[in-house]
């Protein structure tokens, strides 16, 4: 069948899609206010650029074609991180802080999840030139504003810092692919297996290792963690970073676990996750990732978060929405008066369609649900009955 679309390919109809158009300007314009400013990076790249820095996890998530033009090989973005920090990078090429937002569809080879779209349509706010905690902070109480305002307030925001596991690695002493593999125990907490991988690994970096899977829970975790790993200058400057950003924002639903990696490959700092109430998955996800900008020539210190404006909407209350109003058309009888009232009823926010010859009963299922009709030489709104 011609119509049919690829898996996990959807369309927008038109309830969803003027539900995503009013979440992006919502979004976009609390992003504004904060002096974040749009950018919009192009579909298409060459594929050296568009994941270079970028981890392998993103380079299978990519599509990958040959332009015809060049016969280079070109890449459909997966994720629109990269894109923004090659524009600071070398485009807008800013000597102090950048904050930029986008928001745009990315393109996956396969779905996150059974449920989830390979067409996501992510939405992002990201905070160039500035190393210290202050600028993780700024973007998770952004993070935290945006939920709010989209209707999805976070019930928590899971808070982590890979440069602990970067700290004790390095002091384990294991080669890349041995550590990748301590990466993916760590990720799925499998600690039977985990216990044996470090078992030849000298203490006091063994027994750090295995506590960071029990290291989780409020802010208190911070102190039981300062006790249980090694006391060595960047374990210590981590969690310093964790204790500010703990008091900083004390009023959101802050929560810590010092196992989580995700975006090991990616992050190089702080990252974390927000949550909502019932929700299976992240609503959003963020961190710190420094050495993005590195593989464009200029390291620039950055941090920020992306979600899914799809996985969103999904997450919004049902709520009641208004119908649309019918006019009659014109005549010349009431060109004049009929055009300024459905001009008015358009100036106050009230959707105004015009009737067509030839289509009655048929404008319920446009989405009337009033009729414009002049009663006693005055126009009135009406509900619209058998029509």
């Amino acid at each position: 069948m011609r119509w049919v679309l690829p898996d996990y390919i959807q369309d927008a109809l038109p309830a969803e899609a003027e539900q995503l158009e009013g979440l992006r300007r919502g979004l976009l314009d609390a992003f504004r206010v904060h002096g974040y400013q749009l950018v919009a990076p192009p579909l298409l790249e060459y594929l050296d650029s568009l994941t270079t820095g970028a981890g392998q996890d993103l380079k299978l998530r990519t599509f990958k074609l040959v332009d015809q033009l060049s016969g280079r090989s070109m890449g459909i973005r997966a994720d629109t991180t990269p894109q923004v920090a090659r524009i600071d990078a070398h485009l807008l090429n800013r000597s102090g802080v950048a904050r930029l937002c986008y928001c745009g569809s990315v393109l996956h080879t396969l779905p996150s999840t059974l449920t989830a779209t390979r067409e996501p349509l992510q939405l992002g706010a990201e905070l160039y030139g500035h190393a210290g905690i202050e600028a993780d902070i700024e973007v998770i109480r952004l993070l935290a504003e945006a939920l709010s305002i989209a209707r999805v307030p976070a019930s928590r925001i899971d808070i982590g810092h890979v440069g602990l596991f970067h700290a004790l690695a390095a002091r384990a002493g294991m080669v890349p692919e041995r550590e990748e593999e301590l990466f993916d125990l760590l990720q799925a907490k499998d600690v039977p297996t985990l216990r044996e991988f470090v078992a030849g690994v000298a203490e006091p970096v063994r027994s750090a290792l295995l506590a960071l899977t029990e290291l989780y829970g409020d802010a208190t975790v911070l102190d039981e963690a300062a006790r249980r790993l090694p006391d060595e200058p960047d374990i210590r400057a981590a969690l310093d970073d964790l204790r500010r950003l703990a008091a900083a924002l004390a009023d959101l639903p802050l929560s810590f676990d010092l196992g989580d990696l995700r975006g090991y490959h990616y992050h190089s700092g702080v990252v974390f996750a927000a949550y909502g109430n019932g929700s299976p998955g992240a609503l959003a996800l963020g961190g710190r990732y420094d050495r993005v900008g590195q593989a464009f020539g200029r390291g620039r210190p950055a941090t920020g978060f992306s979600l899914d404006l799809r996985e969103l909407a999904l997450r919004l209350p049902d709520e009641p929405r208004a119908g649309a109003i019918l006019a009659p058309a014109a005549d010349e009888g009431n060109d004049g008066a009929l055009a300024a009232e459905v001009a008015a009823l358009r100036a106050r926010g009230e959707i105004v369609m015009t009737a067509l010859p030839g289509h009655e009963g048929t404008w319920k299922e446009a989405g009337c649900d009033r009729r414009l009709v002049r009663r006693d030489g005055r126009w009135a709104v009406e509900a619209l009955l058998g029509d």
